[in-house]
């Protein structure tokens, strides 16, 4: 038996062999590809778009900068960055083709088109040689990622020295009473939500799920120190429903 057989991981609130996990994820992503940015604005009722935002405002992109964007399928952060940055480039790197093609189909990508390229590889085994990018972005993703400090550590080897991390994640709510209203809102009604407009229940019930199996904001603080980088930081948005977190590799 291997590694991956014998050891276990979670699936929303499945336990799961760590082998499988991956294309568990990649079949959830392959069902709600053309239907991901407008159920992110419908769940979100539109303010993922203000904490992408404030992903950007914190991260300040400077001209030339290389951007990874990773679990980035459908453009969204690139774009961001890209709009900020004139003669930066950025590569749009998920494990999902439909993702990508996703985000291809887009009217910013064909403007970017000569600053953007886009890769399938895994989080966990980039596709690129060390010291490669001035910045590592991932929105909404790491969760999804079988081992989440694998990823973290990939993202330290192929940054620069003097290169910045930042995550975009679901986080959690510091007040119980908060949390709790927050439960009910995303048991009882995303799942709902995902079957009227997307056809597909389950997809949606596993990205409830996964949220609350997601470390809480000091875990995961831990995580990115143990993978290398300083001046790890983050900050709460919505009071604690979403998290930014930022480190350097110094």
């Amino acid at each position: 038996m291997t590694d991956d057989q014998s050891n276990t991981t979670h699936f929303g609130f499945q336990t799961v062999p760590e082998g499988d996990k991956a294309g568990m994820v990649h079949g959830v992503f392959t069902r709600v590809a053309s239907k991901y940015d407008i159920m992110n604005d419908l769940m979100s009722m539109g303010i993922h778009r203000l904490w992408k935002d404030a992903m950007m405002d914190w991260l300040a992109p400077r001209a030339g900068q290389r951007l990874l964007d990773v679990a980035g399928g459908t453009g969204d952060i690139a774009f961001r960055f890209l709009g900020r940055a004139p003669g930066a480039t950025a590569v749009v790197c998920d494990m999902t083709e439909s993702m990508l093609v996703a985000g291809r189909q887009r009217a910013e990508a064909d403007r970017m088109s000569e600053r953007l390229d886009w890769v399938t590889g895994d989080a966990m085994a980039l596709p690129f040689k060390d010291n490669s990018f001035d910045v590592y972005t991932i929105s909404f993703g790491i969760r999804n990622v079988t081992r989440v400090q694998d990823a973290l550590n990939e993202a330290f080897r192929v940054l620069r020295p003097g290169g910045r991390l930042m995550v975009l994640e679901f986080s959690q709510l510091p007040n119980p009473a908060m949390q709790w209203a927050y439960d009910r809102y995303s048991f009882n009604v995303i799942p709902v939500m995902g079957q009227i407009v997307a056809n597909d229940r389950d997809s949606y019930q596993y990205l409830v799920e996964s949220i609350r199996k997601f470390p809480d904001q000091e875990t995961f603080l831990k995580m990115i120190q143990k993978a290398g980088f300083g001046q790890a930081k983050y900050r709460n948005l919505s009071m604690g429903i979403a998290a930014l977190h930022s480190g350097w590799k110094l």
